[in-house]
């Protein structure tokens, strides 16, 4: 099985960290978002090889990629035009050769079994979850076998409310492939060619694809979510660490990510915190905020703030978004 990931995009909405970091390398406890998918496609074990499409930041990406999750055989292609998802994916044709494929877009962290891709009849899956806030998404509607017959977007009306989260598996890649030749051919959608109306083409044709729900899907794409994600990481999925000793004058509020080197002293910590390798924090209050590496935080009060690597922050009160190698510092 191939697995392509597109993951080219500028990550506007996650700006200005998005300068610096591709988004799918903003950490949540304390790994990139990409990694979490990754280690999914280590533990499934039939991957033959990832084709990861790549744009901003790319050699970010590369490396990456090749130095940590070097078991996984890699193929990396530019999208130098910004077309949609239908012309991200066009680009991992060349590598497919007919195989089955996965693929993933990887600005959210989902819970699901991805084994079931070994055992299922059906010509492909589309996971799903339920949200109340359907009018954002694109939302998928399926007969009574649970099989998708149309994708709407953003519907106006709750035709349904299970939101097509970015995790497909196609067995026909070819049918899939052909399905992305018409769409490429057709007037674009508000600029873009939507992957989705290939797997439109697809149902036409014949083919069934199944709908999954998935147990949990965490956006990861703007910072509010950023935040939320990370909380649920920290409180759900395992990630939390608090380091191996607590000094004193330091409170730590579980649930925390805390790397063994950060220093701290005379500082409340937590709950939903994150901070990386080599930070020091002292005299501070840090609550829902993400920390970089080799930060300094001072004499602040930080809540819902994101925090780059090698910042230093002093005498601030409030919410702060900051990117890597900038200081600044208040009077709090």
């Amino acid at each position: 099985m191939k697995v392509i990931i597109p993951l080219a995009g500028k990550g506007t909405r996650l700006r200005p960290h998005t300068h610096l970091v591709p988004k799918p390398m903003l950490k949540i406890a304390g790994k990139p978002v990409m990694a979490y998918i990754l280690e999914d496609l280590e533990k499934l074990g039939n991957v033959s090889e990832v084709v990861y499409i790549t744009g901003h930041l790319k050699e970010k990406v590369e490396d990456y990629a090749r130095t940590q999750f070097a078991k996984l055989p890699a193929k990396f292609v530019e999208q130098k035009v910004q077309d949609g998802t239908a012309g991200a994916v066009k680009l991992a044709q060349p590598f497919v050769g007919g195989e089955d494929v996965l693929i993933i877009f990887v600005d959210t962290i989902f819970e699901t079994d991805l084994s079931v891709i070994k055992s299922t009849d059906a010509d492909g899956i589309i996971w799903v979850k339920e949200v109340e806030d359907y009018q954002r998404f694109g939302v998928v509607v399926t007969d009574k076998s649970d099989n998708m017959t149309q994708i709407v977007e953003k519907p106006t009306t709750p035709i349904s409310k299970r939101a097509n989260i970015g995790l497909y598996y196609i067995r026909n890649s070819r049918l899939l492939f052909e399905g992305i030749d018409h769409v490429l051919t057709q007037p674009t959608n508000k600029g873009e060619y939507y992957l989705t109306d290939a797997f439109q083409y697809m149902i036409d044709k014949g083919a069934k694809l199944k709908v999954i729900d998935v147990e949990g899907w965490y956006d990861a794409g703007k910072l509010d979510t950023l935040l939320e994600t990370n909380h649920t990481v920290l409180s759900k999925l395992g990630g939390a660490r608090r380091p191996k000793s607590v000094p004193a004058g330091v409170t730590i509020h579980d649930p925390v990510y805390i790397e063994d080197d950060v220093t701290l002293s005379t500082s409340t910590i937590g709950p939903n915190v994150s901070i990386g390798a080599g930070s020091r924090v002292e005299g501070s209050t840090l609550s829902d905020t993400i920390i970089g590496k080799k930060a300094n935080v001072k004499g602040s009060t930080l809540r819902n703030s994101l925090v780059g690597d090698d910042v230093t922050i002093e005498g601030l009160k409030g919410e702060l978004t900051v990117s890597d190698h900038s200081e600044i510092r208040g009077t709090a």
